[in-house]
């Protein structure tokens, strides 16, 4: 009696094949998985933790659910649709570019938009990125382009109002607001556009992802489903994306490496000059950048930089000179204000803005071990004036003979111009583009440059300058300050 209950049906093979049937489906079906993702660096951990282990940061692991489909749909997912093919039989062409009437812009990005390519626009709240974008659109629809601008966080009439104010109206510039990928893609086809703008890729999301808008997994999906649109069907894509308080991009470090360009828009609130900088471009060359003026009719363009920093500068103050420094291919003037005052406090003060602070104590340090001037019981202050940020070494001969100058109380000429890269041992390096750098100068009427020795070899000097080379800093010193 037992038996008819407990013990197995045997040579019953239906019900076998059904059980199997029912076994494998339950296996092919998705399995959901919870999962804690850094929002910096990438790094999966299946438990929360308040430290991320892969790049150190606190409190940066989000939750996320993954859905873990079979290996088959995965592999179909990822199967080549082309043959791989020997370089040499592969036919190679200059790729064209769409040119805008924004020159700055064209500098910033090469030369001009590329289509087919993925940018990657970031910047703080109300910077004018959504601005910079939409006159950009326009232009581009001037130019008998089509161009579809989809907003997530601005109505259709709210972008209207902006477009009122800007001029922005034509005909080919199309406005959708909507954050689901599938609408994006349907009015991708019915419009058929050549420039494509989502504002932001933070309100986008996939629906077949399961978890929030902004998200890790959303945010590289969503990225993932755009490359590919901009890749197959030619489309210019233009993201944008949030950044975090520490001035990066919001979400995952891998949807810089995805794009083809990306460009930061910085400035400050208060002022009302905003700079463009690619610090990624595969079709041009990075640390280029572009210098726009926020106006109430929107961002208008500055032809010239150098004589835009230097309108403000006062003459015969001790403490300000100017430097000669490269932003990507253009020679920029800049301003250099240095503060040596007596301390109040057991350790001196070190502050700088515009150049950064580990170089600015190097080059007290070599001041204090190599010229001799005791800076220790002294307050130094360095700034670049007009909220510029100047990252090469080519400015340290500049920014030594600030200090000096400031701390000797005796201003430098008023019309001269350093560079130079400074070393530990006090010598003055040479740096690259010299001659561009001079012909800057001469062009804005300076009479001398202070410069390496060393970059003097190969080319000639424009009339009406005088050169003066040295090989250390005290050497410079001797030649601005006397």
């Amino acid at each position: 009696m037992f038996d008819k209950f407990f013990l197995p049906a045997r040579g019953n093979g239906k019900l076998d094949m059904m059980n199997l049937a029912a076994e494998t489906e339950s296996r092919n079906v998705a399995k959901i998985r919870t999962k804690f993702v850094c929002t910096g660096c990438g790094t999966e951990s299946p438990k929360w933790m308040g430290r991320c282990p892969g790049c150190g940061e606190w409190n940066t692991m989000v939750e996320e659910r993954e859905t873990a489909h079979r290996a088959q749909t995965a592999a179909r997912a990822f199967q080549a649709q082309e043959k791989p093919k020997a370089i040499i039989h592969i036919e190679s062409g200059t790729e064209p570019r769409i040119e805008t009437r924004m020159r700055e812009l064209n500098r910033v990005l090469g030369g001009g938009v590329v289509p087919g390519s993925l940018i990657l626009v970031g910047g703080d709240p109300g910077i004018g990125k959504s601005t910079l974008l939409l006159q950009a659109s326009h232009e581009l629809a001037l130019a008998g382009r089509t161009v579809l601008y989809v907003s997530g966080e601005e109505s259709v009439r709210q972008t209207k109002m902006r477009a009122d104010r800007l001029g922005a109206l034509h005909e080919k510039l199309y406005v959708l607001c909507e954050t689901n990928v599938e609408a994006i893609g349907q009015a991708i086809d019915e419009v058929r556009p050549d420039f494509l703008v989502i504002d932001s890729i933070q309100t986008v999301y996939e629906p077949s992802v399961p978890s929030a808008p902004g998200s890790v997994a959303q945010v590289r999906e969503c990225t993932a489903w755009f490359m590919r649109a901009a890749k197959i069907r030619g489309i210019a894509t233009v993201l944008v994306g949030h950044v975090t308080k520490e001035g990066a991009i919001a979400g995952p470090r891998l949807l810089e490496h995805m794009v083809d360009c990306v460009l930061y828009f910085e400035g400050e609130r208060h002022h009302s000059y905003r700079l463009l900088r690619a610090v990624k471009n595969r079709f041009g060359s990075t640390n280029e950048i572009g210098i726009f003026e926020m106006s109430e009719v929107g961002l208008r363009e500055v032809a010239n930089p150098s004589e835009l920093f230097l309108s403000e500068r006062p003459l015969g103050v001790s403490g300000s000179t100017v430097a000669a420094s490269m932003e990507g291919t253009r020679p920029v003037l800049v301003e250099l204000q240095a503060l040596v005052a007596p301390t109040m406090f057991p350790s001196p003060r070190r502050m700088s803005a515009g150049i950064d602070h580990q170089r600015m104590a190097l080059i007290i340090a070599v001041l204090e071990k190599r010229i001799g001037l005791f800076l220790q019981n002294q307050d130094a202050y360095l700034n670049v004036a007009g909220g510029v940020r100047l990252d090469e070494p080519a400015v340290d001969l500049a920014a030594a003979v600030s200090l000096a100058s400031s701390f000797r109380d005796i201003p430098t000429r008023p019309y001269d111009v350093f560079f130079g890269e400074v070393g530990l041992t006090g010598e003055v390096r040479a740096v690259s583009r010299a001659e561009q750098r001079v012909k800057e100068a001469a062009k804005l009427g300076f009479k001398r440059v202070i410069m390496p020795e060393r970059s003097m070899r190969g080319w000639k000097p424009p009339e009406g300058i005088e050169i003066i080379g040295v090989g250390s800093v005290e050497e410079a010193l001797s030649a601005a300050l006397g």
